[in-house]
């Protein structure tokens, strides 16, 4: 009877251990049944596509669907993937099936750069520069003039890394995510200037004034009184009225009339 008991016993820890291995046994000896892409926010983002990502997934080989599961390597499709800096997210894996599956995250961008010196770039919202490279264009808004991206943030350092030293965008990272928070802002701001002296001019969308905001200390209040001074003052005295809305001085705004007004 404990013969029999004892059987029993171990027959079921057997088919646990057996039947695992013969499964994968088998799905590692079975053909791939392709690759299938899932780009999780492509409905808002296009920094890359499914063909530039099959790509990658081939690299030198011609073809993967046909291949023998246990031939196609999911750590060397992965981090051929991962070296895009336009990726927040990039997991690779081989379902029981044989299909590879590819399952990403662009990064979110924040703001468009265009320095002064040739260049085209998006920042995230970790800090991280991608390169554009394709048309697509997010509406966002545009930090232009005087601005430096250096191989260290090409290469996927963060501009709000310590490493990063006397970078503008570190100052204006903060103020461009105030802006983005704010629903008056975003509407009202479209691009950011920086002039030679790492002050920053705010071009509004509506209107012609140019808005100098100086350094970015104290952005909050600046942008406070100036808000008070849209509600307030502009009505009265007319929207082109001043070419230039000074705000770097504290708790004041100091206005220049344009040539025509009296």
């Amino acid at each position: 009877m404990r013969k029999f008991l004892k059987i029993l016993l171990i027959v079921p820890v057997l088919y646990l251990i057996i039947i695992p291995v013969f499964l994968a046994s088998s799905a590692n000896s079975r053909p791939c049944g392709g690759i299938v892409i899932e780009i999780s926010d492509s409905s808002d983002y296009h920094f890359v596509t499914k063909k530039q990502i099959l790509s990658l997934a081939y690299g030198n080989s011609s073809r993967i669907a046909g291949k023998p599961v246990k031939e196609v390597s999911i750590s060397a499709i992965e981090n051929r993937i991962n070296g895009l800096h336009e990726l927040k997210k990039a997991e690779v894996y081989i379902s029981i099936d044989g299909v590879v599956h590819v399952y990403l995250e662009q990064r979110t961008p924040v703001m468009r750069v265009m320095p002064g010196d040739g260049g085209d770039f998006f920042v995230d919202e970790e800090g991280v520069v991608v390169r554009r490279r394709n048309l697509y264009n997010p509406r966002l808004h545009i930090v232009e003039g005087n601005v430096n991206i250096s191989s260290a943030m090409l290469n996927g350092v963060s501009v709000l890394d310590t490493s990063i030293k006397h970078s503008i965008l570190k100052d204006i990272y903060p103020l461009v995510n105030y802006i983005n928070d704010d629903n008056f802002w975003s509407a009202q701001i479209d691009q950011i200037y920086v002039d030679g002296n790492d002050e920053i001019d705010l071009i509004p969308r509506t209107g012609n004034q140019v808005i100098h905001l100086g350094s970015t200390e104290n952005y909050e209040g600046k942008l406070r009184n100036l808000e008070t001074f849209y509600d307030k003052v502009l009505p009265v005295v007319g929207w082109d009225k001043y070419s230039v809305i000074n705000l770097e001085f504290k708790d004041q705004i100091v206005c220049k009339r344009r040539d025509n007004q009296k």
